[in-house]
């Protein structure tokens, strides 16, 4: 077992966002596991996916990445609740969309690994879905402070199918009589068990479904199934937390951050980071066809499929020791890369 740290918060102060907004007493929440060598040259970047708080994803230092010889920065999105967020005093701009985008992750994450650790350039970062996306961000907004990248069932570019998957969890959610147009006045019950419900056929595919034994798990029907297996997942956070990370999400596209006009390819032509692309066969978010499209576009890019019928948590296999062991060859294929 890997010993839990304790999560620890950075400071930004008064922070500029890509947009012209300030966010005012801006932090980072991380959580570190595994230690720095004297010259800091074996720390990982591994930054949070969608509602994940680093309980969620810390079970990946160990399996795959591990701690003797990695120090494995977990670090916490914007709008995550950890990080700052609506609901931690981050702001909340109304009906309107949470500000904070990629390109803002990654300017807090650099001066966190530079201010904290005396890092420029981490050895690797490591990101699943909307980590991966900062991955992607990383890689083309500083290409010379990202080295290696493993991307896993993650785009550069939010797709038009993918926002459409975002809009309905937006609608569902403000759908709530709790909303009054601007912010939520108390808990949107109704409107999280049709989120919730929309994530569950979204995140694990239909030959998932058609495999799960409802019986085996202690449910007496896929509404039950719903309300225990998905609904605690995204009841526990505050919904401003859940419409911010939404909005960063549905935003997430390099060709616009890094200034080139909407051109993904000369975006991604800007890479120079050793970089492994792996998607899941069944991800209905990020397909593999758009992962691989993507991946084609970078200089010496490696694609790897991973075939599992669970969808998009493919890339976060918790419970498949065979997935993490291929998903650890990978990685130590790309750590042998120059770069």
């Amino acid at each position: 077992m890997v010993a839990v740290s304790a999560d620890h918060r950075f400071d930004l102060g008064r922070f500029p966002l890509a947009s012209g907004q300030v966010l005012e007493g801006a932090q980072l929440s991380y959580r570190v596991l595994g230690c720095p060598t004297a010259t800091a040259d074996n720390l990982v970047l591994y930054p949070s996916s969608y509602g994940a708080w680093p309980e969620d994803i810390d079970w990946v230092v160990g399996p795959i990445l591990d701690p003797a010889r990695w120090c494995v920065v977990l670090v916490s999105q914007f709008g995550n609740g950890r990080s700052s967020s609506p609901s931690n005093g981050g702001g909340w701009w109304g009906c309107g969309r949470w500000p904070v985008t990629h390109a803002d992750n990654v300017r807090a994450q650099r001066r966190l690994l530079e201010e904290v650790f005396g890092v420029e350039a981490p050895a690797l970062i490591y990101g699943w879905s909307m980590g991966a996306q900062q991955g992607y961000h990383w890689a083309v907004l500083e290409p010379d402070r990202c080295r290696r990248l493993l991307a896993l069932c993650g785009t550069a570019r939010t797709t038009p199918h993918n926002r459409l998957f975002l809009l309905s969890l937006r609608q569902a959610l403000t759908a709530d009589p709790a909303w009054n147009g601007e912010r939520f006045e108390g808990e949107p019950l109704r409107g999280l068990r049709a989120f919730a419900c929309i994530y569950a056929s979204w995140a694990a595919s239909q030959a998932h479904y058609r495999g799960l034994s409802l019986e085996a798990g202690g449910w007496s029907d896929l509404e039950d199934h719903v309300e225990r297996a998905w609904l605690p997942l995204y009841r526990r956070h505050d919904p401003h937390d859940l419409l911010a990370m939404i909005d960063t999400w549905w935003a997430s596209d390099v060709a616009m951050a890094s200034g080139c006009g909407g051109d993904l390819a000369a975006a991604l032509g800007r890479v120079s980071a050793a970089v492994t692309v792996m998607a899941g066969s069944h991800d209905l978010y990020f397909l593999p066809d758009d992962c691989a499209a993507e991946a084609a576009l970078i200089n010496g890019a490696r694609f790897e499929l991973l075939p599992l019928t669970l969808g998009h948590r493919a890339g976060n296999p918790r419970d498949d020791p065979a997935l993490q062991l291929r998903i650890r060859a990978a990685l130590e294929a790309l750590l042998d890369r120059s770069c």
